[in-house]
């Protein structure tokens, strides 16, 4: 009898991925530009990682 399983998911690629910063309602500063843009590509790249990691346990090419 053929019995068919299913690879477990990485715990990590069902977190949700995070919204972007919530900039205030004013006029920021240079720094706090860098800072918002920085946060926002660090959660970005974490997120993609979560997601490949999902992808290559169903086997299925990235």
């Amino acid at each position: 009898m053929l019995v068919e399983t299913k690879p477990a998911v990485p715990a990590e690629s069902e977190k949700p991925c995070p919204a972007p910063v919530t900039l205030p309602n004013r006029a920021i500063t240079a720094k706090e530009t860098t800072d918002f843009w920085g946060a926002d590509r660090s959660a970005l790249r974490v997120c993609e990682q979560r997601r490949a990691a999902a992808v290559q346990a169903f086997g299925r090419p990235q």
